[in-house]
């Protein structure tokens, strides 16, 4: 969200940064769109369903990832990664380790920072959110309403979520869901602990508000995803394939030794 594939000040420098220090990596930036303008746009406006279908088509069209490969999420493409490995990583080149940073895997209850977009907009985006995040024209029309999670209207949420419901499993197991995440060697989840953004920021780490109320959070392992294993993570944490990592940065923001040290180096590098 408010972000695109191919600025050179934020994911286009991270593209760079890992060619240089991954020697002969093939590094494919997802583009959602025909250029970068319509890229920033769909962050916000395309259903993510269709971003996600778009997103297996340009992997498996992409002859240099045949072999394989490993895959990154930044921020809301956390989750929307997370639904391409579910959907269609049975129909995909093995995919090896997949990296989520900052992303909201247990959907967010809070207004997010709005980046680029006009004030106007911003407290548009506001408004819907607080007081209409499931009406159905919202939810096709708005990328934040599709993972926003209100732990007061569990109910509403679970039948009306047109994107985080599914992928979490929240209404029925999917048992592809579930085949697909654990065929992954690891799943690395990256949560930041000075975080203004995410609200709140243990969705990072697949916690979350305990329902019925806002304040009290529980655990990954605390919590009915983890307990009933609807999504395939104790057996997956069990098997020790889960990674939680952290660090003292606002969203998104780490140090080029801590993604060596952290991210590159035990995962990204046979």
């Amino acid at each position: 969200m408010g972000d695109t594939c191919c600025f050179s000040f934020s994911l286009g420098s991270f593209k760079i940064f890992l060619e240089r220090n991954i020697p002969g990596v093939y590094v494919l930036s997802l583009r959602i769109g025909n250029d970068t303008v319509e890229d920033f746009e769909n962050g916000y406006f395309m259903n993510p369903n269709k971003q996600v279908n778009y997103v297996c088509e340009q992997i498996a069209s992409d002859p240099k990832l045949a072999n394989g490969f490993n895959a990154i999420g930044f921020s809301q493409g956390c989750q929307f990664m997370r639904a391409v490995i579910q959907r269609c990583g049975h129909k995909l080149p093995p995919i090896k380790n997949y990296i989520s940073l900052g992303g909201q895997h247990q959907g967010v209850y809070g207004i997010p920072h709005c980046g680029a977009l006009k004030y106007e907009t911003c407290d548009y985006i506001r408004k819907l959110l607080n007081f209409a995040a499931y009406n159905s024209w919202v939810q096709s029309s708005l990328v934040q309403a599709t993972y926003w999670h209100d732990p007061l209207n569990e109910a509403a949420y679970k039948q009306n979520s047109i994107f985080l419901a599914d992928i979490n499993n929240d209404r029925t197991v999917n048992k592809t869901y579930i085949r697909n995440l654990n065929r992954l060697e690891k799943m690395v989840l990256v949560k930041f602990n000075n975080d203004t953004i995410v609200q709140p920021r243990e969705t990072e780490w697949f916690g979350f508000y305990a329902p019925g109320q806002a304040k009290k959070l529980l655990t990954l392992q605390e919590s009915a995803l983890y307990t009933q294993d609807r999504l395939g993570l104790k057996k997956m944490d069990k098997a020790g394939k889960l990674v939680f990592l952290s660090t003292d940065g606002d969203h998104l923001r780490f140090t080029d030794q801590w993604a060596i040290n952290e991210i590159i180096k035990p995962y990204l590098v046979n």
